[in-house]
C-alpha cells in the first residue's frame, strides 16, 4: 500500500462513537496521509456533544447538517455530496468512510469505479453490503482492542496462538472459511511446486474478503494466524541484511 496516498477521511458522527477518533486516524496512516478530515452530523443535538473535544484534539472539521425531516438522515446526503466534490477535485487518491450505515454502499462502489482506494471503518453492526463495497474494511472495535492491549504491561512472553484474552468479538468469517479461501488462493497462484509467497496470498485474501484482518482473530501478523491452521507447509527464505529478513512461502500439504 502506498503510504503517500492522500486520503479523505469522512466520518458519520451520528453512527460512530467519538471514542474511536484517535484509533481510526492512526489506522489511516497505515494506508496514506489523512488530508480532508470531516465529521458530519447535526451538532445541535445533545448526543453529539462528546464529539466536540475530539474535533479540536484531532483537527476534524465539523460539517453541520440540520435534520429537515423526521426519520431522514440529512448528514448522509451531505457526506455523499462532499465525497463526490472531493473526488472531482482530483486532490486525493483514496477515501476512508467511517460509518456503520449501509446507505453508503453505493458511494463506496462509485468511488472505487473512479479508481479510488476505499477504506471502510465501522462497528460490528455494519451490514455486509457496505463491507463488501469497500476495498478494505476494518472493525473499529478491533482498533480499540489493539490499543488497549498495547497499553498493558505484561511481563509474560508473547504467544503466537490465539487466546480468549486477545480475541475480539466481532462478526467475522470463521477460521474454517478463511482456511478454505487461503487454500484456493495458494492453488491459484502457486508455482509449479505449489509454493506461493505469503505476501501475495495476503493481498489476494484482502481482495476476496474486504473485512479480513488478522486482528479479528487475535493475531498481529498473517504468518501467526496461518501457522495455527492445519493443512499448510511454511518455508522461510533468508534474504538481505545478513539473512535476518525472510521471505515466507506457503504450500498445501
Amino acid at each position: 500500500m502506498d503510504r503517500d496516498n492522500k486520503i479523505a477521511v469522512l466520518v458519520d458522527a451520528e453512527n460512530v462513537s467519538e471514542k474511536y477518533a484517535e484509533d481510526l486516524l492512526d489506522e489511516v496512516t497505515n494506508y496514506g496521509v489523512p488530508t480532508y478530515k470531516r465529521v458530519y452530523g447535526d451538532w445541535t443535538k445533545p448526543q453529539l456533544t462528546k464529539w466536540k473535544d475530539s474535533l479540536l484534539t484531532y483537527s476534524f472539521t465539523p460539517i453541520q447538517q440540520y435534520s429537515y425531516t423526521t426519520g431522514k438522515n440529512a448528514s448522509d446526503s451531505a457526506m455523499i455530496i462532499d465525497a463526490m466534490d472531493i473526488l472531482y477535485s482530483g486532490r486525493v487518491n483514496g477515501f476512508c468512510l467511517v460509518t456503520s450505515d449501509s446507505d453508503f454502499t453505493r458511494l463506496a462502489m462509485r468511488l472505487r469505479e473512479a479508481g479510488m482506494l476505499v477504506l471502510g471503518m465501522g462497528e460490528k453492526k455494519t451490514p455486509q453490503p457496505f463491507i463488501k463495497a469497500c476495498e478494505k474494511f476494518i472493525y473499529l472495535e478491533v482498533l480499540k482492542k489493539t490499543e488497549e492491549k498495547s497499553e498493558e504491561k505484561d511481563e509474560t512472553p508473547k504467544k503466537s496462538k490465539k487466546t480468549e484474552d486477545n480475541k475480539v468479538e466481532v462478526s467475522v468469517a470463521p477460521l474454517k472459511k478463511v482456511r478454505a479461501v487461503i487454500r484456493d488462493i495458494v492453488n491459484s497462484i502457486g508455482n509449479e511446486d505449489g509454493w506461493a509467497y505469503l505476501a501475495d496470498v495476503g493481498n489476494n485474501l484482502s481482495k476476496r474478503m474486504p473485512d479480513f484482518d488478522t486482528r479479528n482473530y487475535g493475531f498481529t501478523k498473517l504468518i501467526d494466524l496461518v501457522s495455527t491452521l492445519s493443512g499448510f507447509e511454511i518455508s522461510r527464505i533468508p534474504v538481505g541484511d545478513g539473512g535476518k529478513v525472510n521471505k515466507i512461502l506457503i504450500k498445501i500439504k
